[in-house]
């Protein structure tokens, strides 16, 4: 067996693919040469090392349970010109996790809210900061589901654990007082722990309706207030886009 089949059989032991997939190239560099040993050797380990860390991006993407991959670059800020952008892409150097700060995206449906947490939440996942991406009501199942088995204190510990937590769709749906009570929960153990990203359709004026207790919206509200950066997007939808002219009078 020559020593390139060898060499070619310990990359596949040690799980070094790029080496494998590059080798050839390599040696044809260095042979002609096109670069020194050193160059090739530091091009050969940078092509192993990105293919390592697009596979960690990957699994950490995976295991947030993101509903879709979304990024900034996807997001039209132009289509919604009320926003800051300058704002909205600073949270891009993460500095909010450090500081314990939630962040909370207001509006309508239709004008990117869902999008740019998960835009974040993809920054943090690339940056290997446990993310956790969930609707509110399938959360509020959850703890319903966890408090009915008495393993409550276990799945809020669960979600009290991640270092990012998004919340999507808070008050799309009302929530009875009783399963407010348990999202309020989950919130006072974050508090000033992790930092939650949050978005929702209604004011905050309207959370006592959206969770049938004025008292525990206000408690939830203030905890996710003390420490948080808030957008409001005012604009048109995007899912409308293209489609105004079906909503005229005449």
């Amino acid at each position: 067996m020559s020593n390139y089949i060898k060499l070619i059989n310990n990359f596949d032991a040690l799980k070094l693919m790029t080496f494998r997939s590059n080798i050839d190239a390599f040696i044809d560099e260095v042979n002609s040469n096109k670069s020194n040993l050193v160059d090739a050797l530091y091009s050969l380990t940078e092509k192993e090392m990105n293919f390592r860390q697009d596979r960690v991006n990957k699994a950490m993407i995976i295991t947030s349970h993101f509903p879709f991959v979304k990024t900034f670059d996807d997001y039209d800020f132009s289509y919604q010109s009320r926003l800051n952008k300058d704002e909205v892409m600073d949270l891009k150097n993460l500095r909010f996790i450090e500081s314990n700060d939630n962040i909370v995206f207001m509006g309508t449906p239709g004008t990117g809210k869902t999008h740019l947490a998960i835009s974040i939440g993809i920054e943090c996942a690339k940056n290997r900061y446990q993310t956790y991406f969930i609707n509110c009501n399938d959360l509020i199942l959850q703890l319903k589901k966890a408090k009915h088995e008495n393993t409550l204190a276990r799945r809020l510990k669960h979600f009290t654990s991640y270092s990012v937590l998004i919340i999507d769709e808070v008050g799309f749906l009302p929530i009875e007082a009783e399963d407010s009570n348990l999202l309020f929960q989950l919130i006072s153990m974050r508090y000033e722990k992790h930092p939650t990203i949050f978005t929702t359709n209604k004011s905050f004026n309207h959370w006592g309706e959206v969770f049938g207790d004025s008292v525990i919206a206000n408690a939830m509200l203030d905890r996710i207030l003390h420490h948080s950066k808030v957008f409001q997007i005012v604009g048109p939808s995007y899912r409308r886009k293209g489609k105004e002219n079906l909503f005229n009078d005449d």
